[in-house]
This record gives C-alpha cells, structure tokens and sequence, in this order.
C-alpha cells in the first residue's frame, strides 16, 4: 500500500511520465523482494540502513553498474521523502548516505559530415517510411529532441505558421521549439504521405500500418542509417541530441538558451556539453587573442 501511495503520488501530484513512475516501481519492488529473500520480510518504514548497505553490496557483487545502483537508490530517497511529506516516518533511513563514484563517460558528438551524410542518403528516399525516417533524424537534430518525447509527440505538436513545435518534455513541462525551413519542408512532405495510411492514431509518427511507433523502432533508424557513416561505438538519438547541443554551443549559442532548447531543470545538465567546445573555444581564442600573434 505505501508504494501504491508513492506512486500515485508520483503520476497524480509530480506529473511524472508512466514510463518514470515504472522505474520507480521497479525499483521499490526488487529491494522490497530483497528484503523478504534475505531479511525474511521487513517494514519499509522498519528499514534501517544496515539492511539498505547489504542491498547495495548484494547489486555490486550482482555486477550492476555504480550508476544504475544509484538510480535505484535515488528512488528510494523519493519514497522515504514521500513518507516523511506524509509523517508516515520521522527520519530517513538514507539520511546520511552517499552515492557511489560514477566515472564520467565522454559523449562523442556526430560531426557535421556524419549528420549531412545520412540526411543526403534519407532524402533520396520519398516513400512514407524514408520520410518518416528523415524527419526523425532532423528532428532530433534541429531540436535536441528527447526519444520518449519525439514518440509521444502529437500531430498538433506542430505549428507549421509559428514555425514552432509543442514538446512535452520531463514531469509534463511543456517547452516550444523553433523549426528550421528544412524541417518545416519535410513535415509538409510527411504529412502528405501519412494522410494515406489509414490511422486513427493522434501521434505524429506511425508505423506503415498507422499503429503509434515505439521507442526501440526509433533507436534501430538512428542506428542503422549513422552505422552506415560513422565508426563511433555509440549511435542513438541521445547521440544526435548531444550533437545538437554540442554544435550550438561551439557556434557561440548562449549556455541558457541551449538549456532551455533541451528542456534541462539546470544549468548543471547542460553544463556537460561545454567540455566538447573546448577545443572549439582554444581556436577561437588563438584566433582572436591579440597577444596569440604576437612573435616570442
């Protein structure tokens, strides 16, 4: 009953996406089961930390990674923060922890060449599935898109006279985006080519047989075509977003406004996409530096 009550709280009260209060589901359920495997059953509002530090021990020696570890402790932080909102519980029981080291992966951008290279081969394809392919790929690109929010985006998400598309981003915060005329030029073809499929899904992207399209669909079109491009260990739509930050900002965009493009809560978020203009701020600043001419 108290995670039924965590959770309603989440989807009701917070606003939080389905596919997020699910996370949060299961990770209250696997520590709930490990208590009951290995402490035969216990209260959650009973739990003391010893109990929550054996978890922990028990999902390293599982081999699960730091970060996924703390994923999961951060649900529970939610939930015993829910119980003291709700004077279910005084103290909690993480009150004093800290999160595991997680080392920091580098995120290696497309290059431009790889973006023109796959929006060259996707436009010589004008059938609804090249068009619906293409106009994944520009989107993602020319909008820093997330992939849930570009699956869940509904055909009056877009506002062809404003030039601009409605994205429902994290916790349901709604965030408006400006299209580039390349983009607005391949919705208008897609649009024509979708009227075709008989559909009676309100989403903006459909399968051939007018079913919504799902989040591995997208990730396997990302994959396929930058495979086809680039030699990089990583292709995903993730990918493509940092692409889209990553070049923003080494053409001189301001850090707020990329913040606001990727519906980021902080500066923090966006903060990580600077480390890969730094090559791009050394030349610029050679460049332009008078003393950077200067002859020693």
């Amino acid at each position: 009953m108290l995670i039924d009550s965590f959770l309603e709280y989440l989807l009701f009260e917070k606003k939080y996406s389905k596919h997020t209060v699910i996370a949060y589901k299961n990770d209250l359920r696997t520590f709930k089961e490990y208590l009951e495997i290995t402490y035969g059953g216990a209260d959650l509002i009973e739990v003391n930390y010893a109990q929550i530090r054996s978890w922990i021990v028990s999902l390293v020696d599982g081999g699960v990674s730091n970060n996924s570890i703390n994923r999961k402790i951060s649900s529970l932080k939610s939930f015993y923060k829910f119980l003291q909102k709700t004077s279910q519980l005084t103290v909690s029981p993480l009150l004093k922890h800290k999160a595991l080291k997680v080392a920091k992966k580098v995120q290696v951008p497309f290059t431009m060449k790889e973006i023109n290279e796959v929006i060259e081969v996707l436009s010589a394809e004008d059938d609804f599935k090249g068009l619906r392919n293409r106009l994944i790929v520009e989107l993602f690109y020319s909008t820093g898109i997330r992939r849930i929010e570009l699956v869940d985006l509904d055909l009056r998400s877009v506002d062809v006279t404003a030039k601009t598309i409605k994205v429902v981003g994290k916790r349901n915060k709604e965030r408006v985006v400006p299209l580039i005329p390349s983009v607005l030029g391949t919705i208008d073809k897609y649009l024509a080519e979708r009227a075709k499929i008989p559909s009676q899904e309100r989403r903006l992207f459909i399968g051939e047989k007018g079913n919504k399209i799902n989040e591995t669909l997208v990730y396997r079109v990302i994959n396929q075509y930058f495979s086809n491009v680039s030699s990089k260990v990583k292709k995903s739509p993730h990918i493509l977003r940092h692409s889209f930050a990553t070049h923003l900002l080494n053409e001189g965009a301001d850090l707020n406004s990329v913040k606001e493009l990727l519906g980021h809560a902080s500066l923090a978020s966006t903060q990580v996409y600077t480390h890969n203009s730094l090559e791009s701020i050394k030349k610029m600043y050679n460049q332009a530096h008078p003393r950077s001419h200067k002859n020693k």
